[in-house]
């Protein structure tokens, strides 16, 4: 467990992170803040405290993976990357300009630290699972973790993924849901209700949790009890909010895949929390 002041650090690493996204897209005009800003405080926790990764090895082979099923929430990403190491803080700015690495979606070949590029929605689970089954095969001890948008696990092939990781007891796989109730055209539960979500994981036997997705101690906790848990794979329900951090777009679908203005973004950072 970590202790409180090891915890104000990383809530100051969760807005500097907030703070990169918002200037790369203000800079590159297009990209999709909503769902990077919903989730900042999940990646933060994985990457300066949970997860085993070297950013000066990006294919050690015992490193814990991440694989960002959200593909269009790569500027969280790349600014979580960009933060631990793995490239220079300032290359952010680069976010999709021609010849980029940072394109508009996570791209494994060019950049160090994507284990999988994606962008289609409902193909980064089933990856996790064979990522996550080679692993118990080889003896290897790394771990899986996945991120999901809930509007994602309307996908069919989300479901058929996790019948496979509880079939096969994957217990070093953890899925992740932004559970920010908002997708592309509006409300999850009109377009097509998800719930009662936690009931649909533990049906298909899985271990639930859920936590408050901004409450860094509580998802430090629910990280650390996944490692106990044996024979089953764990989801974790992070309960968030899309454009978190900016007040203005908190709540909006029209901040879902449109950005503001140039100006108007970077006068949104004096509001940043």
């Amino acid at each position: 467990m970590l202790e409180q002041i090891d915890v104000q650090k990383l809530c100051k690493k969760a807005v500097t992170v907030r703070r990169h996204i918002v200037e790369m897209l203000a800079e590159a005009g297009s990209g999709h803040p909503g769902g990077s800003l919903s989730a900042v405080e999940v990646l933060v926790a994985l990457y300066f405290y949970k997860m085993r990764h070297k950013p000066k090895n990006p294919r050690w082979e015992d490193r814990d993976r991440f694989i960002l099923s959200k593909g269009h929430a790569a500027p969280l990403l790349y600014a979580i990357l960009a933060e631990a190491g793995y490239f220079p803080v300032k290359e952010l700015k680069t976010l999709r300009r021609l010849n980029t690495r940072l394109q508009g979606h996570p791209d494994r070949i060019t950049l160090p630290g994507i284990e999988m590029t994606t962008g289609s929605l409902g193909i980064g689970l089933s990856v996790a699972v064979g990522i996550a089954l080679a692993g118990k095969l080889d003896g290897r001890n790394h771990r899986v973790y996945v991120l999901l948008g809930d509007g994602e696990v309307q996908e069919g092939s989300v479901w058929e993924a996790a019948m496979a990781a509880a079939h096969y007891k994957l217990d070093n796989l953890v899925a992740i849901i932004d559970r920010n109730g908002l997708q592309q055209d509006g409300l999850t539960e009109q377009i097509m209700s998800i719930e009662p979500i936690a009931s649909k994981w533990r049906a298909f036997n899985w271990n639930v949790f859920e936590v408050d997705g901004y409450n860094l101690k509580e998802i430090i906790n629910v990280l650390d009890e996944a490692e106990k848990v044996e024979n089953r794979p764990t989801v974790i329900i992070a309960h968030t909010t899309k454009g978190k951090g900016v007040p203005s777009m908190e709540w909006s679908t029209q901040c879902h895949a449109k950005v503001p203005s140039k100006n108007i973004l970077l006068s949104l950072l004096k509001g940043l929390k």
